[in-house]
């Protein structure tokens, strides 16, 4: 860490940092420039944060220079990881499209599902078991009964299946109903006891950035998984809120890059949830894929019209199978395949 001085700082203040960064157990390393004072903490860095340290007299501003995530980073893995969900491998050279409704509806609407993602060729399910809505009085999911059917559906077609974990105290109920993925979604993103808790486990989770998250505090909450022992983590970016509103949110295609850079864990993208819009899901899945994604979770309906949830942005299964053929050539361009 470097702490810069102010330019009047005198050696009493600078005498206060040394001793405080010495009594967390740093050594110290002070430069006197013409203008300025830099203090470094040689060591650990991580024992200390700016907020210890930039309310102290004389004090301009401190820095860290060693990043804050560690176990997620790939300064510390130069190898792509590979997670196994459920038999299925995300982050190799095979970009994975996990597809499936927003919500678990019906048996029938799940089972029509399962055999439209299963015939278009993606090899997992996604389905809501448990809603995060807006409104308390919007449709909420079906709970333990939408995992049954969910379960079930997917087995139908040797689907492994991923769904929306929401509160701690369902973690036992997802186990043992044998939720190959467990997705931390945008509103959970930083909800940091479910994160310690999902690091305990060894099942893949599916973190999904938060509305407003910068790429830090995102790789800061993986870290919360990893620190907890799990390190089966695959980072879903899904659209930010900005001043837009011509659609749901902007997917931020430049994070995927980003992350690639940052960590060498796998990163997916969800372009349903960023468009909002049907019709926007394929041009949004391929500029993902073009730019290094490793997966998709793209919602699929049999009858999109019909949905209780989130109805503009389900494809159809026919849409599905279009958009997976598309995919395809895509993934062909960029030396990958599906």
């Amino acid at each position: 860490m470097i702490i810069v001085m102010q330019p009047d700082a005198g050696d009493a203040e600078i005498d206060a940092v040394e001793a405080k960064i010495r009594a967390h157990g740093l050594a110290v390393h002070v430069s006197r420039g013409t203008e300025r004072t830099l203090i470094g903490a040689i060591g650990d860095e991580r024992a200390l944060e700016p907020e210890m340290l930039d309310p102290m007299p004389g004090v301009e501003k401190s820095m860290h220079i060693v990043k804050q995530y560690k176990m997620v980073a790939r300064e510390w893995h130069k190898a792509n990881s590979v997670v196994d969900a459920g038999g299925v491998p995300v982050g190799g050279n095979t970009v994975q499209v996990i597809g499936g409704p927003c919500s678990v509806e019906t048996a029938d609407q799940m089972v029509a599902a399962a055999a439209g993602v299963k015939t278009a060729g993606a090899r997992l399910m996604r389905g809501g078991a448990f809603k995060p809505r807006t409104s308390p009085y919007a449709f909420q999911g079906k709970g333990v009964e939408g995992l049954e059917l969910l379960r079930s559906a997917a087995d139908g077609e040797g689907l492994p299946i991923v769904s929306e974990l929401m509160d701690v105290r369902m973690l036992e109920t997802f186990l043992a109903y044998d939720v190959d993925v467990i997705q931390i979604g945008t509103r959970n993103m930083q909800n940091f006891d479910l994160l310690k808790e999902v690091g305990k486990i060894d099942k893949p989770v599916i973190l999904k950035r938060g509305m407003s998250a910068t790429i830090n505090e995102w790789l800061m909450a993986a870290e919360y998984i990893a620190a907890g022992g799990n390190h089966n983590i695959i980072f879903c970016e899904r659209g930010i809120r900005t001043f837009e509103t011509a659609y749901r949110n902007v997917l931020d295609v430049t994070a995927i890059p980003v992350l690639k850079r940052e960590t060498h864990l796998p990163v997916i993208v969800d372009p349903s949830h960023a468009g909002g819009k049907a019709w926007m899901v394929p041009a949004l899945s391929c500029a993902a894929v073009a730019a290094g994604a490793d997966g998709l979770l793209i919602e699929v309906h049999p009858n999109p019209c019909d949905a209780w949830c989130d109805a503009d942005q389900a494809l159809t299964p026919a849409e599905f199978s279009s958009l997976m053929q598309q995919l395809g050539a895509v993934a062909r361009a960029v030396g990958r395949e599906l």
